[in-house]
């Protein structure tokens, strides 16, 4: 091997032309090795491309690709084709002939570069091609334009050669002062990163014609008086001016680059790991230097002027492993180090333990060879890594932990270091909280999610033969995962690929992961669940359809907002069957009650199960199951609070393959869903009455807020809907709820802003059932003896006028309120046939010539719990202070002698004052009946007892 003396040009001592002579031939030396090595890995039309790139930019020829006209900028630098290339070019056109140009001629295009993995050891058959196309700064929009379209065309072109080509305009001068396109390479994130992106140029670019980089003959320790060095160097004349092209140096890297610069690598580390976990540790190096960072161009730079000229230790990639390297063993992190040497060997992509494809092993693998030998890798490991194209779980799920931590390190790290430098960096807070929400939804675990084990670390994990057991523990449910075709007695000997608590949550993890496949054989040992191979068969192709794999990337508006479903899908009664014991007796219900909510005259609910998975907008994959009594209520309770207050909804899937009436209850529930959704979005937040077996549910549909109350009967049910209310909230009734029930017809007519009052007569005449619905929709229901109508509700009236005028009363003259208006309406036909309507009736006569006994009740605070009550018997006081217990039986004496007869039918409270013990709260008119009630009866059995 050549040895080459170190070079040490110094301005201040003089600078010898032979000296930068000698660097330019080094870099140039260099320069042709990388070239040398790119054409080797090429075919032979992707050779062309690269050949004859420099004369498309020198010429401009109608018969040449890229051609647009004759007004296209072209010349490029100092650049004079060869008797090889014109010949390469007529193969390509044979009528196309060369003349060189008389005296001199416009050179616009200062030079043309290739940039990225080409020449390197990462160099792969599917590798694209960066060009910069460097041109004068004094080029007209219109003439920019024209080069535009050429790059353009030569795109094209180098397509149809089979090369994916990519050509990006530089303006040198523009560069310089950071006014270029957002866009530099098919791998940059923007303007952000420009002394970076600059640093990945001059450690990676092949100068293929025009102008050198005047950055090549400043020497790295001069970086830092750059612009006095160039200074110097151009004005005294020791290099011309046409001879180079400055794009700027690397002495500063602002902090906000190493942010940017991480951000986008962890973005794409978050599907291809491998690719961007190099990458994101030297972000890592470079900003536990700030602010004295040496950029990885300047080791390069030196070890070219040090005459260190091996083309495998100047290759990029090495460079920045050598860096690496130093790094993590200097912080004493082997396992990190190791993860960085798979990274690095995975990216080379040449399978060391299998022999070459040709005889001659490629520099590649020859360097790769080297490394490994240095890193001391066994056959076994060096296999193992060969084979990561046959990965499958189990190797899949190491690996990936090794990779989530560095990336979650990183992001740990780029937060950390934004903080401590918040005042010179540019504010990038919202970037980074974007990007941990990316990183919590693609890695983070949280309960019931669903676990992506495979983030670009193996191709496919589809599995030939899977077993899929049902394994009970004695503290919870189980199924089992194995590999292979196990059989019943065998399974135990194996330890499970995966396990969970559902087989739901078991199917939905192999779906996420591509576990399963189209080609997988599944054996089942369904145990002593009802799971047959028709139902799973049917589960698995639910998934499918529902759940396309693989999810696209989230976009960014969509991460800075909360995540939201867009994809609901419930299962129910997976590996039940509801009506498992008439299956074994092989007997067949016939019932005219055929909701499954409420099946048969024993009224039998066949929603036993619910597996509810979510998939959100962030596409985390969630699986939560609901069993129990009240599966389906607290399921639906959970996935209508998911739902956003605004917006477009989740699309909605039901399925249910169990063997008995699966249709019938899938079709149920999701109406029941649809129509629950359909009630939470109107706006009137109501409530929803639904009858599931015996018991009665009773939803809240507020957004956000949903709850249900479970009700035993339905006197339990009139008890919870006599509670107070602060608001007017209507009551939807369930199409199967309240069946040949009266109460169905009340609450259905059930309206704000009046009091209704109901009433129905037996057909015996003798009693007769009041129901009254207020303002609020709270309902009070009471039974009376019946001796006619007038009797059955004026006392009522009575009540309800004194109530309403005591109420407005108390209102400021200046905000008059709309007064309650009270609605009667008679229950049709009498009991006990089946109500059928509801027929309006006029409101009983109270006039004032009628004779009544007026009874007012004043109720105020006593000491403790106990209340302090008066009775007003026309106008006559009774107290406690005076009467004490006895009260009521005084005040029931007074009333029988007021009476013409000595008959006890029942007295009624015809006024109520409980403002005492309400202050400013004003309760519902229902509030008030419940409390007179239970005066009236304290009063009536004393009046009984006389």
């Amino acid at each position: 091997m050549t040895r080459h003396l170190p070079l040490r040009p110094n301005i201040d001592d003089g600078i010898d032309r032979k000296v930068l002579t000698q660097l330019r031939a080094r870099f140039l030396r260099v320069n042709q090795g990388r070239q040398l090595r790119a054409m080797q890995a090429l075919s032979s039309r992707q050779q062309r491309v690269l050949t004859l790139l420099p004369l498309l930019f020198h010429v401009n020829h109608p018969l040449l690709p890229g051609y647009v006209s004759a007004q296209t900028p072209a010349g490029l630098s100092g650049f004079e084709p060869s008797a090889e290339l014109l010949v390469e070019a007529q193969r390509l056109t044979r009528s196309f002939g060369y003349k060189p140009a008389r005296g001199p001629a416009p050179t616009p295009i200062h030079g043309v570069f290739l940039m990225g993995s080409l020449g390197t050891v990462a160099q792969a058959e599917q590798s694209d091609m960066d060009f910069w196309v460097c041109h004068a700064s004094n080029l007209s929009e219109a003439a920019r334009g024209e080069l535009r379209r050429k790059c353009d065309l030569l795109q094209d072109w180098a397509a149809s050669q089979g090369t994916e080509a990519h050509f990006f305009l530089i303006d040198p001068q523009r560069f310089r002062s950071r006014e270029r396109e957002a866009r530099l390479t098919s791998d940059d994130c923007g303007s952000t990163q420009h002394v970076l992106l600059l640093d990945e140029f001059y450690r990676t670019a092949i100068w293929l014609g025009g102008r050198i980089p005047l950055w090549w003959l400043v020497p790295a320790v001069d970086e830092h008086r750059y612009e006095q060095v160039t200074g110097v160097l151009l004005g005294k004349r020791f290099i011309r001016t046409e001879e180079v092209l400055d794009l700027g140096h690397l002495a500063h890297v602002p902090c906000g680059e190493f942010i940017g610069a991480g951000m986008w690598q962890l973005f794409k580390g978050i599907e291809s790991p491998y690719k961007s976990a190099l990458k994101l540790l030297l972000t890592e190096v470079y900003a536990s230097e700030h602010p004295r960072v040496e950029c990885l161009s300047l080791r390069f730079k030196q070890s070219v002027y040090d005459g260190q000229l091996d083309l495998d230790e100047l290759d990029p990639y090495i460079i920045i492993y050598r860096r690496l390297e130093d790094y993590l063993q200097a912080r004493n992190e082997p396992e990190r180090l190791e993860l960085m040497r798979r990274c690095l060997y995975l990216k080379v992509n040449k399978k060391i333990s299998k022999p070459p494809r040709n005889r001659a092993k490629s520099w590649q693998r020859l360097l790769l060879e080297r490394l490994t030998r240095e890193w001391r890798w066994s056959e076994r490991q060096l296999a193992m890594l060969d084979s990561r194209s046959q990965w499958k779980v189990r190797q899949v799920s190491v690996e990936r932990q090794a990779l989530v931590n560095e990336l979650n390190y990183s992001y740990r790290f780029l937060s950390s270091f934004a903080g401590s430098q918040a005042g010179d960096v540019p504010p990038e807070s919202r970037e980074l909280a974007l990007l941990g929400r990316r990183l919590y939804a693609a890695f983070e675990r949280r309960a019931g999610k669903v676990e992506f084990i495979n983030p670009g670390i193996a191709p496919d994990l589809g599995e030939d033969t899977l077993t899929l057991v049902h394994c009970p523990t004695p503290r919870a449910e189980r199924w089992a995962l194995f590999n292979g075709n196990l059989g019943a007695h065998e399974w135990q000997d194996f330890a499970p690929l995966r396990q969970a608590r559902s087989l739901v949550e078991l199917l939905a993890w192999c779906h996420r992961n591509g576990v399963i496949d189209s080609g997988t054989h599944l054996s089942l040992h369904p145990g002593e669940s009802d799971l047959g191979e028709f139902e799973l068969n049917h589960l698995l192709s639910c998934l499918t359809q529902a759940l396309p794999m693989p999810l696209g990337s989230v976009p960014e508006r969509v991460l800075a907002r909360a995540r939201r479903p867009i994809q609901e899908l419930l299962l129910i009664n997976v590996g039940l069957d509801p009506l498992k014991q008439h299956s074994q007796m092989n007997v067949h219900m016939t019932s005219e009650r055929t909701d499954p909510l409420s099946y048969s005259g024993v009224r039998e609910n066949l929603v036993l199960t619910l597996d509810r998975i979510t998939l959100n907008s962030w596409h985390e994959l969630m699986v939560e199951r609901y069993e129990g009594p009240n599966a389906l209520l607290d399921c639906l309770t959970d996935l209508l609070n998911a739902l956003p207050a605004e917006g477009e909804r989740p699309e909605l899937r039901v399925q249910c393959f169990c063997r008995n009436r699966a249709s019938a209850i899938a079709e149920r529930t999701e109406e029941l869903l649809r129509e629950l959704i359909s009630n939470l979005d109107s706006k009137a937040r109501p409530r929803y009455l639904l009858q599931v077996a015996r018991h009665y549910h009773l939803l809240e549909l507020t957004p956000g807020q949903v709850r249900h109350t479970t009700l035993e009967d339905l006197p339990v049910l009139l008890e919870h809907l006599a509670q107070d209310r602060a608001e007017y909230n209507p009551i939807r009734l369930d199409r199967n709820v309240l069946e040949g029930e009266d109460l169905a017809l009340i609450l259905s007519a059930g309206k704000p802003g009046c009091v209704q009052v109901f009433y129905r007569l037996h057909e015996t005449h003798t009693q007769a059932q009041i129901t009254v619905l207020d303002e609020h929709g709270a309902v009070w229901r009471t039974s009376a003896p019946f001796h006619d109508e007038a009797s059955l509700l004026a006392p009522l009236q009575r009540f309800l006028q004194s109530l309403l005028y005591r109420r407005n009363a108390a209102l400021a003259l200046e905000s008059p309120q709309a007064p309650l208006e009270i609605i009667y309406q008679q229950l049709q036909p009498a009991a006990p046939l089946r109500v059928q309507h509801l027929e309006p009736r006029p409101a009983p006569l109270t006039q004032v010539s009628q004779p009544f006994y007026d009874v007012q009740a004043i109720v105020e605070p006593g000491s403790g719990q106990r209340a302090y009550i008066s009775l007003y018997c026309n106008h006559r006081e009774f107290c406690e202070l005076e009467y004490g217990g006895s009260l009521f039986s005084n005040v029931a004496r007074h009333i029988l002698t007021l009476r013409s007869e000595a008959e006890r039918y029942p007295c009624y409270i015809t006024d109520l004052d409980l403002s005492a013990l309400l202050g400013d709260r004003q309760p519902s008119v229902v509030h008030y009946l419940r409390y007179k009630a239970s005066l009236e009866e304290a009063l009536n059995t004393a009046l009984r007892a006389l």
